[in-house]
């Protein structure tokens, strides 16, 4: 009997280390659409369920931008990326998160970080993270992941009864069991990948797009660890327990398939940069706030080689400067808010940060003029009082 339980047992184990993971299907063409899609198993009614509450919370949560234009904006390019019939039943939320990020829930609602409407470069780039997100909906990878995940629980719950019962080593295949589950995550990923960028094909985006993102990923990691001092490196492979193909990876097999697939040629980077200009100052202030010198350093000056040093960068260019506070950064500050109110910044904080680095640079009668047109414009400002003491010292 006990020969009986361990064979069972390891067969298990091959199986599910083993097997085939979805990602390996249906990559060959679109998967076919079902509108009003109601789920189907009791796994997959449960999913919607906490799905469902997970949105009603998150509908209430402060921290959801609600702003009709750019709600409206974000769901045009998904619709034009993935389909208009496709895209009807996603509610779309816009989370204030300043990192890159999107997510999906099984029950259609979709999770935009305003990080990512700061990093991607065009609609084109908005489209391709969009559709991947899209794409999990669509092959239900949700479900299939929460499968995984139970067979891999159930089966190292049986190896502990193993190695109890028959002082047998079970440590490789739990290391096995374990392996294979990350490994059919990171597949889940290529494969909605490689679906997002079918999406792309369909439309009048370009599919360079999918890869292009991965490279602007790396060079801003590169960036980050620069201005922190620390070595930046790439891995072409994924590590054992990565849930994810590294960036390297998806940028050369999003590139490859991208030669090989057909597509729009208009990536529209004017479009974008006008749909979310209304918000561009907030997304720079939340960066800002990450402490990320080099990565907010190279993010502006790739927002600048598409649209100019324009007004709202060269300031959040000069806060950045201020907030480090080097003796040499204080002076690079000062001439960014110059520049910023010579290209059009109208907002009174460009003539208080303006003052603030003057001060602490020791010019005093150029700060405080500064400042008391800053206390002109803004008289009800929540530092007024700390301002105003600071004129008369």
């Amino acid at each position: 009997m006990k020969a009986l339980l361990v064979r069972a047992i390891l067969a298990a184990v091959a199986a599910v280390a083993f097997s085939p993971a979805s990602a390996q299907n249906n990559t060959t063409a679109l998967p076919p659409y079902v509108p009003a899609y109601e789920p189907r198993t009791v796994d997959e009614r449960g999913q919607w369920m906490e799905a469902d509450e997970d949105e009603r919370t998150l509908r209430d949560s402060p921290l959801v931008i609600r702003d009709e234009a750019l709600n409206a904006y974000v769901k045009r390019v998904l619709c034009s990326t993935v389909g208009q019939d496709r895209c009807q039943g996603v509610r779309i939320y816009i989370v204030e998160v300043p990192a890159l990020n999107a997510s999906m829930r099984p029950n259609g609602a979709m999770v935009v970080w305003t990080g990512l409407l700061l990093r991607v470069r065009s609609e084109a780039e908005l489209g391709a993270v969009l559709g991947h997100e899209f794409a999990h909906f669509e092959l239900r990878h949700t479900l299939n992941a929460f499968k995984r995940a139970r067979s891999t629980t159930d089966v190292l719950a049986w190896l502990s009864v193993l190695g109890g019962i028959s002082n047998t080593d079970t440590s490789m295949n739990r290391l096995l069991l374990i392996g294979s589950f990350y490994r059919f995550s990171r597949d889940q990923e290529k494969e909605a990948d490689l679906l997002s960028l079918k999406y792309l094909a369909a439309s009048s985006y370009p599919t360079i797009a999918a890869s292009q993102i991965w490279q602007h990923m790396m060079e801003e990691a590169d960036a980050t660890a620069a201005g922190r001092k620390q070595k930046s490196h790439h891995r072409y492979s994924a590590g054992f327990f990565d849930d994810h193909p590294t960036d390297l990876n998806r940028a050369v097999y999003l590139a490859e398939a991208a030669s090989k697939a057909k597509g729009g040629n208009d990536p529209a980077t004017a479009g974008y940069q006008a749909g979310i200009a209304k918000f561009l100052p907030l997304f720079l202030a939340d960066q800002i706030k990450l402490n990320d010198f080099g990565g907010t350093e190279y993010l502006l000056g790739q927002l600048a080689s598409a649209a100019g040093w324009t007004g709202d960068l060269l300031f959040a260019r000069a806060e950045m400067y201020r907030m480090r506070g080097n003796p040499r950064d204080l002076v690079s500050a000062a001439q960014f808010y110059s520049d910023a109110i010579k290209a059009g910044y109208t907002a009174p904080e460009a003539r208080r940060g303006l003052g603030l680095s003057l001060m602490r640079s020791g010019q005093v009668t150029e700060a405080k003029s500064a400042l008391t047109e800053y206390l002109r414009l803004r008289p009800d400002a929540s530092d007024a009082k700390a301002i105003a003491a600071l004129l008369a010292y």
